[in-house]
């Protein structure tokens, strides 16, 4: 699976790019852009370019295709850890940077159980999802559980929460009603990185328009 080309709209002497591992991926950040970088959102998720896994290889190949820093490009790739253990890959190419989440998938930072209820509006007020979601959830505070809780399999259509509540979860759907207070330290970082790079290739596209 190769990487999608970067599309022509938008294209300049200057850009950024943000390369993610799926379109899941894409469907959970662009959730939480809508409220953390409202006005960049389209635009950024429109030049995003989906990696097919995780391959930083294949970013370095793109972003070098690209012309990288000599052709005034710039460049964020994002990343799952996967295995616990998995360190951020050892690659030195200017103009692109990597970010390696803390936890084990970005479904990880989706285990919210305010936002999780509010994704569920036909059980808005229903007590017994906010019991069924403390009953199969890491304790709140307990970090390394959540490093090594499997969200993307237990918020999938055959996982462990989809069974419990007897439906599918609309991940892009939690991501979009998560308030910022809710989010993680991690997702922060990321989008402060994400707003430093805006701004290298366009100064003030990333100010803080969070809402």
């Amino acid at each position: 699976m190769h990487p999608e080309p970067i599309p022509r709209e938008g294209a300049g002497p200057r850009r950024f790019v943000l390369y993610l591992e799926g379109a899941r991926d894409r469907g959970i950040l662009r959730g939480w852009s809508y409220r953390m970088i409202p006005a960049l959102a389209r635009p950024l998720f429109r030049a995003s370019v989906i990696l097919g896994g995780r391959q930083p290889a294949r970013a370095v190949d793109h972003f070098r295709r690209l012309g990288g820093f000599d052709a005034g490009a710039r460049a964020l790739c994002v990343l799952d850890r996967d295995d616990v253990g998995e360190s951020a890959p050892e690659i030195d190419e200017p103009g692109l940077e990597f970010f390696t989440w803390s936890r084990r998938h970005i479904e990880s930072y989706l285990l919210v159980p305010e936002a999780i209820e509010r994704s569920l509006e036909e059980s808005r007020g229903d007590r017994r999802v906010a019991r069924l979601l403390r009953a199969h959830l890491p304790e709140e505070g307990d970090e390394d559980a959540y490093r090594r809780f499997d969200a993307k399999h237990a918020l999938g259509p055959k996982g462990i929460l989809s069974r419990a509540l007897g439906r599918p979860i609309a991940l892009s759907k939690i991501a979009r009603v998560t308030r910022e207070a809710e989010l993680h330290p991690d997702v922060h970082a990321l989008f402060a990185r994400l707003r430093t790079g805006l701004d290298s290739v366009m100064p003030g596209a990333g100010t803080r328009t969070s809402r």
